[in-house]
């Protein structure tokens, strides 16, 4: 796996190194002693899938609060999406600052998502599919978020926004120097 350093502390993209023959070729996607050996969270409670009907979809920006922070590997599996993190992290040096990234069933890339970050998207083609590895068992209690079109992030969204629920529209604008969303 390769392992490329984001703008964003502690964020990565992550591509795999295939291992091809006549029938195809062969990559690992997570290994436990390579994100230990960067020092990353190599803890995994949980995989999920998110399955999306339409282009232009936004789900999003979603974080857990504290005590149940939660690092994320995300990678789209079918289709192609715009993948965002925003740094909510206060003492970081790329503190409230995103980026996105692209991740598509043809580049197999993931994004590594540490604590302490927000994490949206938005489709880019119909039916995709998005599988994510998860530090923490979800716990909706600690469920949170901010609006993915908050002024405080200036999310530059690739499409106009075509399908979103009624609970991302819902979630609060980010307040300078407010710590956390309150709970959905």
């Amino acid at each position: 796996m390769i392992f490329t350093p984001t703008a964003l502390e502690d964020a990565f993209l992550i591509d795999i190194e295939p291992k091809e023959d006549a029938r195809g070729f062969f990559a690992r996607t997570w290994c436990r002693q390579e994100f230990a050996a960067r020092g990353l969270d190599n803890q995994i409670a949980q995989e999920s899938v998110s399955y999306n009907r339409l282009r232009a979809t936004v789900r999003g920006l979603h974080f857990q609060r504290s005590p149940h922070e939660e690092t994320k590997i995300v990678r789209c599996i079918r289709g192609a999406i715009f993948d965002v993190v925003v740094d909510l992290r206060p003492g970081s040096s790329s503190y409230l600052r995103w980026q996105g990234y692209e991740l598509t069933a043809d580049n197999r890339r993931a994004v590594y998502v540490p604590k302490g970050f927000a994490h949206g998207f938005q489709t880019l083609a119909e039916h995709c599919d998005i599988a994510y590895q998860i530090s923490q068992s979800q716990m909706p209690e600690a469920a949170s978020g901010y609006r993915y079109d908050d002024p405080a992030f200036g999310i530059a969204w690739p499409l106009p926004v075509s399908m979103i629920s009624e609970r991302d529209l819902n979630w609060p604008k980010f307040i300078d120097g407010a710590k956390v969303a309150p709970a959905g």
